[in-house]
This record gives structure tokens, C-alpha cells and sequence, in this order.
């Protein structure tokens, strides 16, 4: 079949002009509406399902099937006759439909682009309370000031507002806080835990909140004013000199969440040496970092100009292994929400499949070491 015919069949179940019911038109179309949505479909799928929908349906014409015998050649004899009264009415008909249509993407797109600005200016609302808060916790005018960092990778001192850019470029603290929830169960037997680092106290806060016995140090002077704003017990010190300090075996878990990117490499085998040398048997170290198999990862691993180089998951675990780690582990962390959707066809369908491998790969990764236990 061609033509306006095939182009525009009846729904499944009605056969004739005659035989459709406007009733039971509506209700088909509003549970196929529903049906293609699908239950729990986010907005967008949603609109793009009804969309779909909407484009099958809008080519009004008064072509039907007629069906054989002669009923249906007085069908096709009505139907020339009264072409010359119904077609006028079926164009103008097309005309408002596709105006509806056009009128509704340009609505959706609007709204779309509503929701990204709300969203936009909600983040820079986070930003702007947290700069706030951290200016009140800074030492008051006339105070001794401390240095604004203590980090012996220089280039730190060299952004002018470091707690301003790490706030604009990883997130905002509840965030961050939700990122880092599940380390709460790594560490809830490991106490007293040592978080390198840790920034504006995310982590320090949730461990506090579950009864584990945690500190932090940072070479920034702005993240520690804001985390010990929260009564967190955080001081400002550079890693590999704290370290030195403390005694063997006095720590049973140290984090590093988005640290040893930022460390050279002499440094970072350092630090690697004496986390182990400090836990004690059995101690457990978490290091979080950006994953570099990921290209939307390293788009945010060089917008920060502090980073030292980037760390694929094979040379952080062996550098974990050589520095006295006996048990070491890689998780894969923050999967984007992006990702091509997966055709019918198997062959396309596993192209796709490695696509998304390859171009959405998680944004994040953990490596997960253990020190040896005596005996």
C-alpha cells in the first residue's frame, strides 16, 4: 500500500471510517501515551515518547480502506465525490497540527533551557553561601595569619583563590558528602582514621556522625578555617612532614580523596611509604582520584592547574604494592549519567556497547590497600 494510506493507518483494531469511535480513539492514544512513557521515565524520555507519538498521528487525511465487494467500491465512489468538501478541511487540519507541533518543541526546548538556568544559578547560590562561610571562619583582622598554603606542590600558592575554584570545579559540600558516604563503611572498624587533605571536612563530618574517631590535616589555610567552622578537628600541615611525625602503627585508616594527583611523583612515593609505615597491621588506605580513562575525567583533571599528572589505576596499585601495601583493590566510582542508547541490532548494539566503555567510562576510581596482618 502507498500513498496517504500507508502513510497513515488506522489505529490496530479499527479497520473503516465508519467503524472508529472518537471515545475509544482517545483512550488508545492515552494508553499508548502511557505505555510509551513507561512507569518511573524521566521528564525528557517522557516528552520524546509523546513526541513520537504525536508525529505518528498529526497526517489528518480522509483516505481509509475500503475493503472489497460492493460495499466498498460505494466507499471509493462517496469518497471522490465528497474529496472536493472533506480535503479542504483535512489540509487545514495538517496545517494546525503541524503548527502545535512545531509550537510544542519550541516550548519544550524553552523549558529545557529554564531548568538549566534554575540549576546554574542554584549551584552558583552553593558557591557563593560556601565563600561566605568561609571568609566568617578565617582569623579575624589583626589575628596572625596563616600561610594560605603549606602544600610542597608550588603550584597551589599560584591560584589566587584556591577555595573559590575548588568549590566552583568538584562541587558543593553536600556533594561531595554524598560521594564519599559509602567510605564510611571502610572505615567504621579502622579508627582513628587520618584524612590527608580532606578539604572542607566531608568526610571527617560523616565519620563523626557514625562514631568513628577521625582527624584531618590540608594544606590550605581557607579549608581548614571552613572545616573546623564545623568543629571538626582539622589542622593545616603539609602531608609527608605530618606523617614523619607520627608514630609507626598509630593510625588504622588514612584517606586521601583527590590528593595524589596533585602530588609529584617523588612525593607521591613517599607518602605512599609512610602511610604504609604508620598504619598498623591490617590498617586500610583509601586513595580516591580522578579516573584517566575517562575523557570527560580529564577534561576536569586539566582545569586544575595544581594537578601534577594523572594516575592510571595499574600505576597507583603498583606504587601501593612497592611502598608495603600486601592486599590492594581498585573500585571504579561515578558513573556519568550520559550514554549512547543501545539499538536492536545485536551487532550495532555491542559497537555501542563498546562506545560507551570507552567515551563514559566512570569519572572516578578508589584504590583500596591493606597492610599486612602479623602472623
Amino acid at each position: 500500500m502507498s500513498g496517504p494510506e500507508a502513510k497513515n493507518p488506522a489505529p490496530a483494531g479499527i479497520s473503516s471510517a465508519e467503524e472508529i469511535d472518537v471515545v475509544a480513539l482517545f483512550d488508545r492514544l492515552s494508553e499508548e501515551l502511557r505505555r510509551g512513557a513507561g512507569a518511573g521515565a524521566s521528564p525528557a524520555a517522557e516528552f520524546a515518547s509523546n513526541r513520537a507519538l504525536a508525529e505518528r498521528f498529526w497526517p489528518v487525511t480522509a483516505e481509509r480502506e475500503a475493503g472489497g465487494g460492493p460495499k466498498g467500491i460505494a466507499k471509493r465512489v462517496l469518497r471522490k465525490l465528497m474529496r472536493w468538501y472533506v480535503e479542504p478541511l483535512a489540509a487545514d487540519q495538517r496545517v494546525f497540527n503541524d503548527s502545535v507541533l512545531k509550537l510544542l518543541d519550541a516550548l519544550s526546548e524553552r523549558a529545557d533551557a529554564a531548568t538549566a538556568g534554575r540549576e546554574q544559578a542554584e549551584r552558583l547560590v552553593r558557591e557563593l553561601e560556601e565563600r561566605l562561610t568561609r571568609l566568617e571562619r578565617r582569623a579575624p583582622s589583626g589575628a596572625a595569619q596563616a600561610a594560605p598554603t603549606v602544600a610542597t606542590q608550588p603550584a597551589a600558592a599560584t591560584v589566587p583563590d584556591y577555595f573559590a575554584f575548588e568549590s566552583r570545579m568538584r562541587g558543593s559540600v553536600d556533594a561531595i558528602r554524598e560521594r564519599q558516604r559509602p567510605y564510611v563503611e571502610d572505615f567504621r572498624e579502622s579508627a582513628p582514621v587520618l584524612d590527608i587533605g580532606c578539604g572542607r571536612g566531608e568526610l571527617l563530618g560523616l565519620l563523626r556522625e557514625a562514631g568513628v574517631d577521625a582527624r584531618g590535616i590540608d594544606a590550605d589555610a581557607d579549608m581548614v578555617a571552613y572545616a573546623r567552622g564545623d568543629g571538626l578537628d582539622v589542622e593545616q600541615a603539609d602531608l609527608v612532614e605530618h606523617l614523619e611525625k607520627l608514630d609507626e602503627g598509630s593510625l588504622g585508616g588514612i584517606f586521601m580523596g583527590q590528593v595524589v594527583e596533585h602530588l609529584p611523583a617523588p612525593t607521591l612515593v613517599l607518602a605512599l611509604t609512610l602511610a604504609a609505615a604508620k598504619l598498623r597491621p591490617g590498617g586500610l588506605l583509601v586513595a580516591e582520584t580522578i579516573n584517566p580513562l575517562s575523557p570527560l575525567a580529564l577534561r576536569s583533571y586539566f582545569a586544575d592547574l595544581t594537578h601534577a599528572q594523572p594516575l592510571v589505576p595499574e600505576t597507583l596499585e603498583l606504587l601501593a604494592r612497592q611502598a608495603g601495601f600486601a592486599e590492594t583493590e581498585v573500585r571504579f566510582l561515578n558513573e556519568p549519567a550520559e550514554r549512547l542508547t543501545e539499538p536492536d541490532d545485536p551487532v550495532i548494539a555491542a559497537n555501542v556497547r563498546r562506545l560507551n566503555e570507552l567515551l563514559f567510562a566512570p569519572l572516578d576510581y578508589a584504590l583500596v590497600a591493606r597492610t599486612a596482618v602479623d602472623g
